[in-house]
């Protein structure tokens, strides 16, 4: 089912903020049939032209119409069906003959493309022609970008400016795609991309999380409900660590976040307990911000400065798009710009539509800045480790409540590179809001009983058995975790299985943002350390394989499994040969800060997170010096007490090195 497209002339009608506004096409002829769907993960979206909206030219009425837009739930599959029929979208002459044997074809891309291709046929009497959902992606985009007046717009601190891009400087841009997982693709022209990566962490999960969280049934539901919620409520900032004349003497903004889901872990509440308001609102900040993240980190590695944000868990809502904006601003001190699409949720039905009318493709159009980029990388990468036996330059992540990365050049040199707010504080959260459990030997306990796949959503659940074989995705891969929640019942899942599905998400998104950041700095040698990883087996072989994944065998992982020594493969360091003994002991309240999400340097002023301080007045000082001095001699007493152990197991190793033991037995390694 297909038709020339006339562009001539196309604008978008409608209110500047109305969501997916109908694209009008003056000079189309009216009776056309164009109709294309993208069936994704959790959602189809419908690309249709209606004619006689509007008169064409000279007042013609046989010419002009709209391109308008819709979306059902995937599991909803048969209200799509009665949608077409309604709407009478398959009565055009769209008759093809041939190999489909009298069957009107319609231009589809998706998994569901394949995995519901015969569902069409019999229920509709039509066949589906696939094409790769990536490729329409990215043709969405550009067809747009390049075609559509006032198709882009930024919108940071809540206000939405149009942008208007030359189609001369578009290109290379990078498209981040929101689905229910994540895909970042280099786009270096028309028909010219690379998919670079993505995130299991996406809309899928967002949305799974939310039913379990607030019982809400669609994901528009879990959007309002967030716009009227407080994360802080939930999250940990800076404040609650250190209180406020830390924050006032290090110059730290008191309401930095510091670990979403964090300050659950030391309330006696219990889910029940909690507004839903409140818990939207934490869910949404504690990934989008993610999802921004690993979006900068990627457009670093590539020297981009400008990021697109599109697919259907957008939705045009004003904190998802502050959110992303303000923090790809953050993280990269103002040089990255995020720009978002209207139509962000039907790139790929758009791509399928107007795949007949492709825009030229132009191999010449890359940018060869990014490979050069890339390229300085590895040049880099190759001094850094030319001599094995120096143990400088490594990045150093510590996962506490949250996660943070330094960059160790040698002894007593360290600069903190970035941190996450998803950390050990926020996986320890969910948990126990989730299952009940009250710590995190608990949680793992639990989670090694448990199948992730419950509840995580698959490639091949998407795709079929298939899998995506073009980008090298097995059926087997996670597409979205926790996107195969169905049920707004907790009590409808197996507390095991959710566990698992959230140790799942928890390793491997640390050790992916990890890989970036050690890439980013030329770096292949990453120890871990912190309360939420060491001597935890199933955490330390989950995050070994992301990492492992990631850099194909790249990248060495090692554990700090105690305080003051390393294991792996029979080594045995210090925290004084690793060069961070002063940043261990010397300098107790900036370690514990390091889960807080600020770039090296200068401290923001400006905290990512979208409420302030509650409206509370500043601390009583004399509270504040009483509260110190407390956690001061309690950090004290645990060093005490490491130190100690450091001293047995210094002897104990020297007395198996007598007998012609090796250390590295004492030790877990990492893969």
């Amino acid at each position: 089912m297909n038709s020339v497209i006339d562009l001539t002339g196309a604008e978008i009608c409608g209110e500047v903020d109305e969501q997916n506004p109908p694209i009008g096409l003056p000079n189309q002829a009216s009776d056309s049939p164009l109709l294309a769907l993208d069936i994704g993960g959790t959602l189809i979206k419908l690309v249709y032209f209606t004619g006689g909206k509007e008169e064409g030219r000279n007042g013609d009425k046989s010419v002009g119409g709209q391109l308008r837009f819709m979306k059902f739930e995937r599991r909803r599959l048969d209200e799509c069906f009665e949608f077409i029929q309604s709407k009478k979208l398959l009565s055009c002459n769209g008759i093809s003959t041939g190999s489909n044997k009298g069957l009107i074809t319609i231009k589809a891309t998706g998994g569901g493309a394949y995995k519901f291709a015969d569902i069409f046929k019999d229920k509709l009497g039509v066949y589906l022609d696939k094409l790769d959902e990536i490729e329409s992606v990215v043709s969405g985009a550009n067809f747009l970008l390049q075609k559509i007046n006032g198709a882009s717009f930024t919108h940071l601190n809540g206000k939405r400016e149009p942008i208007d891009i030359s189609p001369k400087n578009l290109f290379p841009y990078l498209l981040v795609n929101m689905g229910s997982g994540v895909s970042i693709i280099q786009v270096n022209g028309n028909g010219n991309f690379k998919r670079i990566t993505g995130t299991q962490i996406g809309g899928g999960t967002m949305f799974g999380l939310a039913k379990l969280l607030t019982g809400c049934m669609s994901y528009d539901e879990f959007l309002k409900l967030s716009q009227k919620g407080d994360n802080v409520v939930l999250d940990l900032i800076v404040k609650d660590i250190c209180g406020e004349l830390v924050c006032q003497k290090q110059g730290l903004s008191a309401s930095t976040l510091a670990s979403s889901f964090g300050k659950v872990i030391t309330s006696k509440r219990t889910l029940s307990d909690y507004k839903k308001e409140d818990l939207a609102a934490t869910l949404l900040s504690a990934f989008t911000y993610n999802i921004a993240q690993i979006s900068f980190l990627v457009a670093s590695l590539l020297g981009m400065k400008r990021v697109f944000f599109g697919g259907s868990y957008i939705r045009g809502h004003k904190s998802t798009m502050n959110n992303i904006a303000y923090a790809i601003n953050f993280w990269s001190r103002s040089q990255m710009q995020a720009v978002f699409l209207h139509h962000e949720g039907f790139l790929g039905a758009l791509g399928a539509l107007t795949s007949d009318e492709n825009l030229k493709s132009d191999k010449s159009e890359f940018n060869n800045e990014s490979q050069e980029q890339a390229n300085s990388h590895e040049k880099l990468t190759a001094e850094h480790n030319n001599n094995d036996n120096n143990i400088f330059p490594y990045l150093l992540v510590n996962i506490g409540s949250g996660v943070s990365m330094i960059e160790v050049i040698g002894k007593g040199k360290f600069e903190r590179i970035i941190g996450s707010h998803l950390g050990g504080g926020t996986i320890l959260g969910l948990a126990r809001l989730l299952t009940g459990c009250s710590s995190y030997e608990q949680l793992l306990e639990l989670s090694q009983k448990g199948n992730n796949l419950s509840v995580d959503l698959t490639v091949g659940d998407i795709y079929g058995e298939r899998g995506y074989p073009k980008i090298g995705l097995p059926a087997t891969t996670t597409a979205a975790s926790f996107g195969k929640v169905n049920s707004n019942k907790i009590s409808d899942y197996k507390s095991e299985d959710l566990a698992a599905a959230l140790l799942n998400l928890f390793a491997y998104n640390i050790g992916q943002i990890a890989y970036f950041v050690a890439n980013l700095s030329g770096l292949k040698r990453i120890f871990f350390r912190g309360a939420y990883v060491c001597g935890h087996e199933k955490t330390m072989e989950k995050i070994s394989r992301s990492l492992k994944y990631w850099s194909k065998g790249q990248v060495q992982t090692t554990f700090l499994c105690h305080e003051g020594f390393l294991g792996t493969l029979g080594a045995f360091w210090s925290y004084e040969n690793m060069g961070i003994d002063g940043l261990t002991e010397h300098e107790v309240i900036r370690e514990v800060l390091l889960g807080a999400p600020y770039t090296g340097g200068q401290f923001p002023s400006v905290p990512p997170t979208d409420q302030c301080d509650n409206g509370e007045g500043s601390a009583d000082p004399k509270e504040e010096n009483e509260k110190l001095k407390v956690d001061n001699q309690l950090l004290k007493t645990e060093i005490e007490k490491l130190r100690r152990e450091n001293q047995e197991l210094r002897a104990k190793l020297k007395s198996q090195e007598s007998k012609g033991t090796t250390s590295g037995s004492i030790f877990a390694n990492g893969l």
